[in-house]
C-alpha cells in the first residue's frame, strides 16, 4: 500500500469533476475533427493535430503523438475513425509512461538518514504555498511528522500565508520573517527537522523569474546550506505549475528547469480550466514526472498523479 492510499476514497469522483471542462472541450473538438469521415486519413490527422495543439498539449508533444498514430495507420490502411479514441488513449498513456512514475509508495522516506527534504519552486500565484499546505496535510495524515520552512522571504504575504497553512494543518513552521536570508531559513528548517527527528521538511522558495541568474544563484545557495545538515538534500525539487495558464506553464517549466534540477512536477487548478492537456505536454517535453495534480480547492484535493486514471477520465464521457 502506498503512502497516500488512505486518500483514495472519492479520488475518482474528484478527478472526474476536476477534468470535466477539459474533457468536454476536448471531445467537442475531436468530434469536429472526424465529422463526415469513416477512416483515419491525412485530413483527419491534420484536424487531430489542430485539436491537440489547441488543447494545450504543445506542438512538440502533438507531433510525437501524430507520428505514432501515422505509424499505426500505415500498418492498417482502413483504420476507422471509431477507433481513434482508443488509439489516442493508448498513445497518450504510452507517452506519459515514459516520464511518469505511477507508484511512489513511500517516496524513499524510509530509506534515507535524516528528514526527507522537499524544496518547492514556482512563480507567484500558481498555488505553490497552497500545494505545500495540502502536501503537509497528506504527509501528516499518513503518519509522518512535518515541518515547513518559509524561505520565500521577499513577500510578507508569502510568509503569512505559509504560517496560516501551518496552523491550519497543525505542523510547525520555521520563519525569520520578510527580508531574511532564504538560505538561512532553509538551513534552520533542516536543522530543526534533524534535531526533532521530523520525517519531512518542506521548504518554500521565492517565485521570481525577472532575474534568472539571481534565481539560479539563490536556489543553488539554498541547496548548498541544507546539505550541511543532510548531504543528500534536497531529495525532491518540486516545480508547481498552474494548469489554467496553458502554454505559459511551458515557459515557466523551461525557466525553472534551467535554474535548478527539478525532478518532480505538481500541476494545480485543473478543476477550473479546459487546459488539462498541459499535463501531457509538460511531462513529455521536459522528461520530468508529474507527481501531483490539483483538482479542487479542498485540503484533500491534491492527488498523486495516476496516468492511467487521468487518461481514462479524459476519454470517458
Amino acid at each position: 500500500m502506498g503512502l497516500f492510499d488512505i486518500f483514495s476514497k472519492n479520488k475518482q469522483e474528484k478527478l472526474d469533476k476536476g477534468l470535466d471542462k477539459t474533457r468536454e472541450t476536448f471531445f467537442s473538438k475531436l468530434g469536429k475533427a472526424v465529422v463526415g469521415k469513416s477512416v483515419v486519413d491525412a485530413d483527419v490527422l491534420d484536424n487531430l493535430e489542430e485539436v491537440l495543439v489547441t488543447s494545450d498539449v504543445g506542438v512538440t508533444t502533438t507531433l510525437r503523438i501524430i507520428e505514432r498514430i501515422e505509424e499505426r495507420v500505415a500498418k492498417d490502411k482502413y483504420l476507422g475513425t471509431e477507433d481513434l479514441n482508443r488509439i489516442l488513449r493508448e498513445e497518450i498513456k504510452g507517452l506519459l509512461a515514459e516520464n511518469t512514475i505511477n507508484d511512489f509508495k513511500d517516496f524513499g522516506i524510509e530509506n534515507i538518514e535524516g528528514p526527507y527534504v522537499i524544496m518547492v519552486v514556482g512563480v507567484n500565484g500558481v498555488g505553490k504555498t497552497t500545494t505545500i499546505g495540502k502536501l503537509a496535510h497528506k504527509f501528516k495524515a499518513a503518519g509522518k511528522s512535518v515541518v515547513l520552512g518559509a524561505s520565500d522571504t521577499f513577500r510578507a504575504a508569502a510568509v503569512n500565508q505559509l504560517t496560516i497553512w501551518s496552523q491550519r494543518v497543525d505542523v510547525p513552521i520555521v520563519s525569520q520573517g520578510m527580508g531574511a536570508d532564504p538560505a538561512s531559513v532553509a538551513f534552520e528548517t533542516v536543522s530543526y527537522a534533524k534535531q526533532h527527528k521530523i520525517d519531512v521538511a518542506i521548504i518554500d522558495t521565492a517565485g521570481r523569474l525577472h532575474n534568472k541568474i539571481g534565481l539560479m544563484n539563490e536556489l543553488t545557495k539554498i541547496k548548498r546550506v541544507m546539505q550541511k545538515h543532510v548531504v543528500t538534500a534536497p531529495h525532491e525539487i518540486l516545480l508547481v505549475l498552474d494548469g489554467s495558464t496553458g502554454q505559459n506553464a511551458f515557459e515557466q517549466a523551461k525557466q525553472f528547469t534551467a535554474a535548478t534540477e527539478v525532478n518532480a512536477l505538481a500541476i494545480t487548478k485543473l478543476d477550473g480550466t479546459a487546459k488539462g492537456g498541459v499535463v501531457i505536454g509538460v511531462s513529455d517535453q521536459f522528461k520530468i514526472p508529474v507527481k501531483y495534480i490539483g483538482v479542487g480547492e479542498g485540503v484533500d484535493d491534491l492527488q498523486i498523479f495516476d496516468r492511467d486514471a487521468f487518461v481514462d477520465t479524459l476519454f470517458d464521457r
